[in-house]
C-alpha cells in the first residue's frame, strides 16, 4: 500500500440527497442540510457525478468553498462521465431515483482518459481542485475485468502524480470488493450495505482481505434502506428494492429485542457498529433533512455499553 498521512473523519455525510435523490430540494434546502452537517461537526463529505447528474457535486462544492479547505475531507467518484443526452425531451432522471432533468446522461468509461476526464470534470463542478479520495464507482455494474486492467492502474497513476490524495473503490457486492482489494493497490474501499448491524456478508472475505492488504474501509448504507433508521422498525418498510423477507425481519426483531433490553437506540447501534471493526475508518450517512443530519451526528456520539455488543455476538447477530 502507498502510505497516506490523511485521516478520514469517523462520521461522513453522503451527499446523494443534495443531488435530489428520492425528492427534489431547492438550493436553499440543500444548503441547510449541508450547514446542519457542518454545524454538527461532520468534516467528511462524499459525492459522485452519478448523484443528480452532477447536481450533488455543484451544490456540495458551492457550500464547501465557504469553508477552510484544510478543515474537511472530500471524496468523489469516477467511472461514469456525464455527456449531453440527445434524446432529452424535458424529462427527469427518476429511473435512477434522482429528481433532476435528464439533459445529460451517464456514460461508462474505465479507460485512463475517461478516469482523468472524470476527475477534471468533478473538480470543475465542485470548484475545488484538491480531491482527498477518488473512488471507482460501481465497477460490478459495468465491467470488473476492465476495472482491474485499466481503471485501477489509472487511479494508481493519478495518486502517484499527486493529482488525488488516495484512491479506492465503492461497490455493493462482496465479490467485486474482494477482487478489487486483492488485485489493485487501493487505500480505501466503500462498502455499501454489505457490512451493517443487520447483515455482514463482507465479514467473510472482504474484511480479511483488507487486513491483509492494509486497506481501509468506509461503511455506507448502514441503515439498510432505512430499516435501521428508526428505533421501532415497521413490517411495511423497504429492504433493498422491495419488501422485507421473513428471515431478515426475524433477524431484525431479535436485534431490536437486544436494543430494548439494553436501552440502546437501534439507529445509534447501526451507525456505530461498523466502527468496531479495526479496518473501518468512517461511516457515511445521508439525509435530505437538517434535523435528521443533526440526529445522526448525536447518535454517532451516543455511548453504547459493551454488554450490548457482547449479547449481540452471543446471539450470533454480529461477528464475535
Amino acid at each position: 500500500m502507498s502510505p497516506s498521512d490523511q485521516v478520514i473523519p469517523a462520521l461522513g455525510y453522503g451527499a446523494a440527497n443534495v443531488g435530489n435523490l428520492f425528492r427534489a430540494l431547492t438550493d436553499d434546502e440543500a444548503w441547510a442540510v449541508l450547514d446542519a452537517a457542518w454545524e454538527s461537526g461532520i468534516r467528511y463529505y462524499d459525492t459522485a457525478p452519478h448523484y443528480g447528474l452532477g447536481l450533488s457535486e455543484r451544490r456540495l462544492g458551492a457550500f464547501l468553498r465557504t469553508k477552510p479547505r484544510d478543515e474537511f475531507f472530500l471524496s468523489t467518484k469516477a467511472g461514469r462521465l456525464l455527456r449531453p443526452n440527445p434524446d432529452f425531451a424535458g424529462g427527469l432522471d427518476t429511473d435512477n431515483d434522482f429528481f433532476v432533468p435528464d439533459d445529460v446522461q451517464r456514460v461508462w468509461d474505465f479507460s485512463e482518459a475517461g478516469i482523468r476526464a472524470s476527475l477534471e470534470e468533478s473538480q470543475e463542478r465542485l470548484g475545488i481542485e484538491r480531491i482527498d479520495l477518488l473512488y471507482l464507482h460501481d465497477p460490478e455494474r459495468h465491467d470488473l475485468d476492465l476495472a482491474v486492467a485499466s481503471a485501477f492502474p489509472a487511479l494508481e497513476r493519478l495518486r502517484a502524480e499527486g493529482a488525488v490524495g488516495a484512491i479506492g473503490v465503492g461497490a455493493m457486492t462482496s465479490d467485486a470488493l474482494v477482487r478489487s482489494v486483492r488485485e489493485a493497490d487501493l487505500d480505501t474501499i466503500m462498502i455499501a450495505g454489505r457490512y451493517t448491524l443487520l447483515e455482514q456478508p463482507a465479514a467473510a472475505e472482504v474484511l480479511p482481505a483488507c487486513h491483509d492488504r492494509g486497506t481501509g474501509v468506509v461503511a455506507a448504507s448502514v441503515f439498510n434502506s432505512g430499516l435501521l433508521a428508526k428505533a421501532e422498525p415497521t413490517r411495511d418498510g423497504r429492504y433493498e428494492y422491495g419488501g422485507i423477507p421473513d428471515d431478515i425481519w426475524d433477524r431484525l426483531q431479535r436485534i431490536v429485542a437486544v436494543c430494548r433490553a439494553h436501552d440502546v437506540l437501534l439507529p445509534a447501534a447501526a451507525i456505530q457498529f461498523p466502527l468496531r471493526e479495526t479496518v473501518t475508518r468512517s461511516v457515511v450517512v445521508g439525509s435530505s433533512r437538517p434535523e435528521q443530519v443533526r440526529q445522526n451526528a448525536a447518535l454517532a456520539a451516543t455511548e453504547i455499553p459493551a454488554d450490548f455488543w457482547a449479547e449481540l455476538a452471543h446471539e450470533g447477530l454480529i461477528p464475535a
